[in-house]
């Protein structure tokens, strides 16, 4: 066994002793409301990159917050290992947050509130888990050995995004501008979620984003619904039928349908995505069930089948009654893409499906809206994947799963294209009852712990098995 790994166990209880300062300092970074989409927030996070830079410069990192016209800023850093021809991971989080406004918290969203859960301690707060916490178990491995042994097993880069939450717009940019930050051997993205407590989850897949606009027209102007009413096509009813047939009787789109590898249902089974998760997880009302799985597992359905949303329509609102037919309707659909499955693939079969429809006197129109993410289906093979299996098994005690995640991460897309030739580890430390995007995030603080121990082995392992003449 080499010096490296040797000191790993030093290392882990040097990150264990410490737990209480980490979430502490989380719980510091988790006051600045870094929400990207908000004008108002933009020093915010600001602010924010330039007290993480600081603190990584405290611990020893070479650290700059860089910046690039109409961008929000990108924290760079890097440390290298004693050992110049260590391999190089680049870890890459992001610093930016979701908007709060008009949720129901139970607890200030910008200020970490610990409390107990049923499933044990839990802290709140909007990016306690997405992403706060996701790079924060990397930066707390990394001080460990750092203050263990003096330096780390490995050449480490941080890539800190504040746009994340924005789809990432200017991140290819940062990439051309500054390639030196993003050089390196191995990637972990941390971003990602466990399907369980107790049941580590590498992400493999991703659903990609298609939004589109469904328009019906048939008059030049609005007309008196009581004088025309019967002999002038109704465009709202039209509207309603036309996104109606798009899905089945339980929502669920007609198009798009995949069908999954056996080895993929196999794992699917031994998902814990059980009624009670779905109930709790989703916000079930009160009398309502999970919708049937109809010879499909959960994991399935939300991780590699396509779903459809209505966005908006501008159909008149309570507040506007007018008792007339409208010239037009549209309504705005977001559409996640299956893995392996192309948009334009998708809206041919949509096409398809509005052509079947009887014929009212009502003219159809289908546009794409601008945006959008390209799915993602991922292999993990190579020596990177067995150093990070080996990692989560000594600490979780099982292996590790291989998952999807329902959502659209613009930013994995963004990697896999452009450094396709490198392992792309997907971590986080989100579970099935994190709520992020939504009111009452929270983390886990025994999974987060969980986290921590095993990014402490990861870069062991990895530096072990990525090293020059390894066997």
């Amino acid at each position: 066994m080499s010096d490296t790994l040797l000191s790993a166990p030093r290392v882990l209880a040097e990150a264990e002793r410490t737990f209480e300062r980490t979430i502490r300092d989380l719980c510091q970074y988790l006051e600045f409301p870094a929400v990207s989409s908000d004008p108002a927030h933009h020093d915010d996070v600001r602010r924010l990159a330039l007290q993480v830079s600081s603190d990584l410069r405290a611990l020893g990192f070479e650290a700059t917050v860089r910046e690039l016209p109409d961008a929000l800023p990108l924290v760079a850093a890097r440390i290298s290992a004693e050992d110049p021809s260590a391999p190089t991971l680049l870890i890459y989080g992001h610093i930016d947050l979701q908007p709060v406004a008009g949720e129901a918290w139970e607890t200030p969203p910008h200020q970490a509130v610990r409390r107990e859960a049923p499933d044990g301690e839990r802290l709140y707060a909007r990016g306690a888990a997405d992403d706060m916490g996701g790079w924060m178990s990397h930066l707390a491995a990394l001080r460990a050995w750092l203050e263990t042994e003096r330096t780390v097993p490995l050449n480490v880069k941080l890539v800190l995004e504040g746009e994340e939450e924005i789809g990432s717009p200017n991140l290819e940019r940062y990439m051309d501008a500054f390639p030196e930050d993003f050089d390196a051997d191995v990637m972990v993205l941390t971003d990602c979620e466990n399907p369980g407590l107790d049941l580590p989850g590498l992400t493999t897949s991703l659903r990609g984003l298609y939004e589109i606009d469904i328009e019906c027209r048939a008059l030049t102007s609005d007309v008196h619904s009581g004088l025309w009413g019967n002999m002038a096509p109704d465009v709202s009813t039209a509207l309603f039928r036309a996104v109606a047939h798009l899905v089945d009787g339980f929502g669920r789109p007609k198009f798009g349908r995949t069908e999954p590898s056996e080895a993929f249902r196999e794992s699917a089974e031994r998902i814990p995505l059980g009624s009670d998760v779905i109930r709790q997880g989703a916000h079930l009302a009160a009398g309502v069930e999970p919708l049937p799985l109809e010879g499909r597992f959960a994991a399935e359905w939300l991780w590699r089948q396509p779903a459809l949303t209505v966005l908006s329509t501008t159909l008149p609102r309570p507040d506007a009654h007018k008792n007339a037919l409208r010239a037009s309707a549209r309504a705005s659909l977001s559409i996640r893409v299956p893995p392996g499955r192309d948009k334009s693939e998708l809206r041919r079969e949509i096409e398809e499906l509005l052509a079947e429809l009887p014929s009212s006197g009502v003219l159809i129109e289908l546009s794409e809206r601008p945006g959008g993410a390209a799915s993602w289906l991922y292999e993990p093979k190579g020596p990177a994947f067995a150093a990070a299996r080996r990692a989560y098994e000594r600490v979780w005690g099982k292996p590790l799963t291989e998952i999807g995640i329902g959502g659209s991460i613009p930013f994995v897309a963004l990697f896999g294209r452009r450094y396709a030739h490198l392992p792309l580890i997907l971590n986080g430390v989100m579970d099935p009852l994190t709520g992020a995007h939504g009111p009452n995030e929270s983390l886990h603080l025994g999974l987060f712990k969980r986290a921590i121990l095993t990014n402490v082995w990861l870069y062991a392992e990895l530096a072990e098995e990525l090293r020059p003449n390894a066997e």
